[in-house]
């Protein structure tokens, strides 16, 4: 691992660097990107920033500095070639009081780290939980650091013996996964939750939407126990078959699951930044 921080690259990716009182490890007061790597090249970077951007005005935050973190990832993958790769680009609110108020304006943070990415499994299994996303929130669809509620339901859907938890929203209806988005198949149509359901703009799913023919739809939560094929899709997933939702087996992957799953194997090395 590699990390980069406030243009600094670190010795260590363990060296102590960020102050104690930084409103990102405070309150979680900042936003971030993971972006996939692939020999050696960031996978959609673009889409990626223009999100950050995106995800720090909603929470007042400035723009990062879209130049200093094309350098920090110049610099975490000037070693080795990474063939398969995460980095992740956070960016905080910075050294603030103790509390929900930001205080004086700050300089804030940026951290540019980057992994190596094991390969996703062939298939997700998944469950539904009790806890709605709010879609009407002030952070529907942003990507904050603020994630403890995702690691609340990936744990719930670990002792369930599942790799992935799925939400619903305060309005009833299907929204997604604790990072990543979701597709299913009804009567041969592939569907997904509209960005009003309060899910994350995923960068993969916009692709996906772009390449491969799918209809955007609010249906209430349960449509997952009748849909005929699930699969998830995130930046570390790309397509990844869903063989079991709750406690139903699905035959995987289904025709249209393998049809979207072809296209983003043919599209994806097409154009490395889409």
């Amino acid at each position: 691992m590699q990390v980069w921080v406030n243009g600094q690259l670190l010795e260590r990716p363990d060296q102590p660097v960020l102050a104690a009182l930084d409103h990102g490890f405070t309150v979680g007061d900042g936003v971030f990107e993971a972006v996939k790597v692939v020999e050696g090249i960031p996978f959609a970077l673009t889409r990626h920033l223009v999100r950050l951007g995106r995800s720090a005005r909603a929470l007042g935050l400035p723009d990062p500095d879209f130049e200093a973190v094309r350098r920090g990832i110049a610099e975490v993958l000037a070693g080795p070639p990474v063939r398969l790769g995460r980095l992740r680009i956070t960016w905080t609110a910075g050294p603030a009081p103790m509390g929900s108020g930001r205080g004086e304006a700050a300089a804030p943070t940026l951290v540019v780290a980057a992994a190596d990415l094991k390969p996703h499994d062939a298939t997700a299994t998944v469950v539904t939980v009790p806890w709605p996303r709010n879609e009407k929130g002030a952070l529907a669809g942003v990507k904050t650091t603020s994630y403890a509620e995702n690691v609340v339901a990936l744990a719930e859907a670990g002792r369930h013996g599942a790799s992935e938890a799925i939400f619903g929203n305060t309005a009833g209806n299907l929204c997604e996964g604790t990072g990543s988005n979701i597709f299913y198949v009804i009567d041969g149509e592939v569907r997904t939750p509209t960005l009003a359901s309060g899910c994350l703009a995923g960068i993969s799913r916009e692709l996906l939407l772009e390449w491969f023919h799918a209809v955007e739809v609010d249906e209430p939560f349960g449509v997952l126990q009748r849909a005929d094929e699930i699969f998830l899709v995130s930046t570390t997933r790309d397509v990844q078959p869903v063989s079991r939702c709750d406690n139903r087996e699905l035959k995987t992957p289904g025709p249209l699951t393998r049809s979207a799953m072809a296209t983003w194997a043919a599209c994806e090395p097409q154009d490395s930044d889409p």
